[in-house]
């Protein structure tokens, strides 16, 4: 099995032509931020005989999964206080791939912001260091992968229930202090 992947996107401290190369193909954002340049990464596996040539899924993952994954493939058992989930059905194709209800993602740098992924859905609150009340942007990456388009005021229970995730991932912490999330389960 060979993989090839990254666990962020493009980097902007340089080293590398991001015009030349298209890295980001007009996504939002970059390595250090949760917008969909900042997390969506090429994957690309070849297992002859395991996975069909030229196939694709559209299957979500974060890389988190990775280390179930490995485990199934090895079959070692897999740490059951991990959020990751085994995709090998998604790269073999051969049975129903079992689906995260939500990615959630928490980092401190640019001001500090949380995104969660759920289904087609994206939320993401930026510079909340600053701006603790910093409301959710809301893109439907289903149609808007690029994440140009805030429709946050058209899906206010969409919002809600990524607002809770938010509420509910998040763990207090001395690195991690966005006031708007500590303490609201």
């Amino acid at each position: 099995l060979i993989i090839f992947t990254s666990d962020n996107g493009t980097t902007f401290t340089g080293g590398v032509d991001r015009k030349f190369f298209n890295s980001l193909d007009g996504l939002k954002g970059h390595k250090c931020n949760l917008y969909e340049g900042g997390v969506r990464v090429p994957f690309v596996a070849r297992w002859p005989a395991k996975i069909k040539a030229g196939s694709t899924s559209d299957h979500v993952s974060a890389f988190w999964d990775m280390m179930p994954t490995f485990c199934e493939i090895a079959g070692a058992e897999a740490a059951e206080n991990t959020d990751g989930i085994s995709f090998i059905a998604a790269l073999t194709g051969q049975k129903e791939q079992k689906k995260h209800k939500f990615l959630y993602w928490e980092y401190s740098s640019h001001g500090g912001q949380v995104a969660v992924r759920m289904g087609d859905w994206k939320g993401i609150r930026t510079n909340l260091a600053k701006n603790p009340e910093a409301g959710v942007q809301l893109y439907n990456l289903a149609n808007d992968r690029n994440e140009q388009h805030n429709i946050a005021a058209r899906h206010p229970e969409v919002v809600e229930r990524i607002s809770k995730i938010m509420r509910q991932q998040h763990n207090n912490s001395a690195r991690y202090k966005f006031k708007a999330l500590d303490g609201k389960k």
